[in-house]
């Protein structure tokens, strides 16, 4: 009777040169903040690539930077960094202050309500690795992309948004209003510098200013799902701040 042979053992992937960085700005994700935080402490650490992750609390009232530092015990201050403002101060400069304490030559910036899964990373960076480009994002109106979640009314929001941005800026990006991105770190340090949005607006001149640059941008199909815990930060001043912001880049680009 033949001897049945064992496995052999999958060797571990080795360690690339890069870094990976990931910007997660929060205001009130005390519920949603655990289960991205081990979303991405598992997607990385079966990848084998290097990374960081570093949450950038707005002041929020409802105990996040606490658990930002239960979370710290758990993963270890080297894999999850807690750099906090002391107020809300809009996305943008979220980005920017996060930017500052980031290591890694690449940077991820996504949302910290559990809307991005970090289970497309993996692909932002193999489309970054096969085009060399120097800004990968998630789109939702391409490809299998698509929102679940979304009522009426916010899924009529977001395609008319989209749909002007395209009209007005012509961005060579389907998707201006998303902010599921990876970056080259120079390219996003170059942008933000340029940048003078804040808030939603500051995603969609990220976008501008790139294609101004002749930056490449690669693109990767994703599912938006609406968040589980805590409320919509889109209300009436956020849309009316994206009109306003749209009309300025318009008539400055």
């Amino acid at each position: 009777m033949a001897s049945r042979k064992t496995p052999a053992k999958p060797e571990p992937k080795p360690l690339s040169g890069d870094k990976y960085s990931i910007l997660l700005p929060t205001y009130n994700e005390r519920e949603n903040l655990p289960l991205i935080v081990w979303l991405l402490v598992k997607y990385f650490g079966e990848s084998g690539l290097q990374y960081e992750v570093i949450v950038v609390d707005d002041g929020s009232p409802d105990g996040t930077q606490e658990v930002a530092k239960q979370l710290q015990r758990i993963y270890g201050e080297d894999t999850l960094l807690l750099r906090p403002r002391e107020k809300k101060l809009g996305l943008g400069t979220a980005y920017i202050h996060g930017l500052k304490h980031a290591t890694g030559n690449f940077i991820i910036i996504m949302d910290a309500d559990l809307s991005h899964h970090p289970k497309f990373i993996p692909e932002f960076i193999e489309k970054q690795k096969e085009g060399n480009y120097d800004v990968v994002s998630g789109t939702r109106y391409r490809g299998n992309g698509g929102v679940y979640g979304w009522d009426l009314r916010r899924k009529l929001i977001s395609r008319g948004a989209n749909f002007l941005t395209q009209v007005l800026l012509r961005p060579g990006a389907s998707d201006l209003t998303g902010s599921f991105r990876l970056y080259k770190r120079e390219v996003l340090e170059n942008l933000v510098q340029r940048c003078v949005s804040k808030g939603y607006v500051f995603q969609m001149e990220m976008v501008v200013r790139a294609r101004q640059l002749n930056y490449t941008i690669g693109e990767v199909p994703i599912s938006f799902v609406d968040r589980v815990y805590g409320e919509s930060k889109l209300g009436g001043n956020e849309i009316l701040s994206f009109v306003k912001g749209l009309i300025t880049l318009f008539a400055t680009t």
